[in-house]
């Protein structure tokens, strides 16, 4: 079996390019760093597995900086991935951004940090109801799944950048 074109031309980037896409999934840059130092992946399944090892490894404030570029649900993202994975909540109706804004706002002064949650091909209402069930959680319980999320979304984004180069390689 043959790597894929998008995997053949992400490991072929210089450093600088790869962790500038890389920062684009996560905007940890140590996260971004160790995954460009991480090439050549023999299999994108093995970028997928080091994502998330690079990932566990990250420092609570490294976790921080990667929550830095991620706009609240239902809050104009200002970067197309996040534009794309909270589409659902952009058509939702006012009264459930509303009750959003303000499960967003009570959940960042428990936490202390945005609310993240995978948002891709899920319903506004669905992210609410995650939304409530989480506030309930300690602290502890809430970063543990945050990285969960996290992970997701970067799996996510590393698929369709994987998908992207190889477009644009041919």
């Amino acid at each position: 079996m043959t790597e894929p074109p998008g995997l053949i031309a992400f490991n072929a980037l210089s450093d600088a390019r790869a962790v500038d896409l890389l920062v684009q999934c996560c905007s940890s840059t140590v996260w971004a760093q160790r995954m460009a130092a991480g090439r050549p992946f023999p299999s994108a399944d093995a970028v997928y597995t080091a994502a998330e090892n690079v990932l566990g490894d990250l420092t609570e404030s490294e976790i921080d900086a990667a929550l830095a570029g991620h706009p609240r649900i239902g809050d104009r993202a200002d970067n197309p991935s996040s534009a794309r994975e909270q589409s659902a909540v952009a058509a939702a109706d006012d009264d459930v951004r509303a009750r959003l804004r303000a499960g967003n706002e009570e959940y960042e002064q428990k936490f202390g940090h945005v609310y993240l949650v995978c948002a891709s091909g899920r319903s506004a209402h669905e992210l609410l109801d995650v939304l409530r069930d989480r506030l309930g959680n300690d602290s502890a319980t809430e970063r543990k799944i945050l990285r969960t999320e996290l992970a997701a979304i970067n799996r996510i984004r590393l698929e369709r950048l994987l998908g992207e180069i190889g477009d644009t390689a041919h």
